[in-house]
This record gives C-alpha cells, structure tokens and sequence, in this order.
C-alpha cells in the first residue's frame, strides 16, 4: 500500500511589512483583501495541527497544489522555503505553484528557484522556472506528474492556464508512466472541472486538459484553489478518472468554506485493478484535535458514489 498525503491553500501568514512601492500593482487590491477578509479566515495554528497530524500518518509522499503565499512577497517566498524545509526532506513532497505563488509578474520564477528542490523531476539537473512544468516523480508504484497552471494576472482575475506545450510534455509523461504500469497521479492547483469555481478564477484550456486525459489516462488528479472538499470525475482512457479538491489548509472555522483538512489516499492493486481510498482529515469544529472527518472509496475506472 502507498499512502499519499494531500494538501493546498497554505496562505502563510502574516503578511510581512510591505513598502508602497510594493503596493504599486496588483498587490494593492490583495492587500486590501487581507485585511479586510483573509486574515480572519486564516488561522496558522491549524496549519500546525495539520501538518503534526499528517506528518505522524506516516505518508509516504506529501503532494502540495499551490498556494503557499499571499502577495508573493520576496520575504514571503522565502518564509515558504522556511517552512517547507521543516516539513520534510524536498524528495518526499512534491510542490505546484498557484496563482498566489505567481501574484504579480516575475514571482513564480522567484518561488521556482526558491522552492525547486520541492518541484525537481527525477533526472533534471538544471536550474527550476516557470519552464521546468510539467515535472515527474516516480516514487514506488506512484507516478507523480506536477503541472504549473500559475501566472501572473491582472487586478480582480485569479485564472489559471493550461496550454499546448505543456500538455504535450504532460501526455509524454503520462504515456510513459503507463506503460511502467505506474499509479499515475496530476497534481495542478486549478481545477480541470467546469463550473468548478466563478468564471474569473476559472482554468483557461479545460478543453485541452480533457482531451489530453481522455487520449493517454491517469488514475487521479489533484487541485486546490476553490478551498473546498470535492470529488469530480472525468474520462480518461479506460474510464473514470476521480478529480478531488481539499479544503484551504489554512482556512479557520467560521466561514462559508469548510476549515482546514487534508486528503489521505491509501493506493493499493494494479493497472486495470487499482483501488483508493481516501480519507479526509482535519478539525470538526467542536475541537482543535484532528480527527477523520470522512473515509470513501475511489476506484478507477468506475464512479463510485460518496
């Protein structure tokens, strides 16, 4: 059995000092929303509670879809590098950016070189940017495929972008790690699923990422952004292909979004067999302590209800 941890939507905070040429751009309006709503929804101690617990189920790998900053401050970047070096050793979590990671022009190559340990292929040598997406990892059975849908945008617009290079390198890799018989396994920060979210934060080449998964297969995609707990599904080659969300990692109790939880998937069987189980875990509002908050079996190939 693989166990894989699943988790997104870090908004690690506080924000730190930030000058007013910093705020001469798009930041000014994420700035206004921090104080406004963010920063009460955000609660870092259960990131913490979070990331005991995840860390004591023993995973075997850590996937992590985005997120990990506001503004994509130059100290904040560098406080996620912090972070991530104490959560675990770079070849055991395998990191995405989202569209806070690539806030304003030039931050993702920032988060690219300041987290690449955490984003580096099996075999690539080279220097990490926004060019080195999609990326693969091959750990046991699994095959990790991590895609960059993060860009930089304008004001009022959190989109992401799915396009034609990139889903070329990504079929190549997913037709590979098929014939491996690998447990194939996408991580993107936007959902590939219309109507997932509101048109202005939606994934630009949805068409593109069906069209692809439908040709070559995998056997579970992962997302974050909406900050909600979801299981979709879409067509791949042999079947039904679950695509599940999580919860904002860092979202306290007391709002319309679900507080902060992660995936835990228990991968066991064989291509045409496979069989998942995930497991949600996080706080249920009654008690800081995290404790499972639902369990459903996911086969691919077949729906299975929740």
């Amino acid at each position: 059995m693989f166990r894989l941890a699943h988790f997104s939507d870090i908004h690690l905070g506080p924000l730190p000092r930030i000058s007013y040429r910093q705020l001469i751009s798009k930041r000014i309006t994420g700035y206004i929303n921090w104080h406004r709503r963010r920063r009460i929804k955000l609660d870092n101690g259960i990131i913490d509670r979070l990331t005991d617990d995840m860390v004591a189920a023993a995973p075997d790998h850590i996937a992590l879809t985005g997120d990990l900053v506001n503004l994509a401050l130059d100290s904040e970047i560098e406080m996620a590098r912090l972070w991530l070096e104490g959560l675990g050793e770079p070849d055991r979590i395998s990191v995405v950016p989202g569209n806070h990671d690539a806030y304003v022009p030039g931050a993702l190559d920032k988060a690219c070189r300041a987290w690449g340990p955490w984003m580096r292929g099996d075999g690539h040598n080279g220097p990490i940017d926004r060019h080195s997406f999609p990326y693969m990892r091959v750990r046991g059975p699994v095959a990790l495929i991590g895609i960059s849908s993060a860009r930089a945008t304008a004001p009022f617009l959190a989109s992401g972008y799915f396009q034609e290079e990139q889903a070329e390198r990504t079929a190549a890799f997913l037709k590979e790690a098929g014939e491996r018989s690998l447990f194939r396994v996408i991580m993107i920060h936007h959902p590939p699923i219309r109507g997932a979210t509101s048109p202005h934060k939606r994934l630009l080449g949805i068409s593109r990422f069906k069209k692809m998964l439908k040709a070559y297969g995998a056997e579970l995609v992962l997302h974050g952004h909406t900050h909600l707990a979801t299981v979709h599904w879409l067509d791949g080659l042999e079947g039904s292909v679950p695509v599940v969300g999580v919860a904002a990692a860092g979202q306290s109790h007391g709002s319309r979004k679900p507080a902060g939880h992660y995936n835990l998937f228990e991968i066991v069987g064989a291509p045409g067999a496979w069989q998942v189980r995930l497991t949600r875990r996080g706080s249920n509002g009654k008690s800081p302590e995290i404790c499972e908050l639902s369990s459903q079996l996911l086969v691919s190939g077949d729906r299975i209800p929740a």
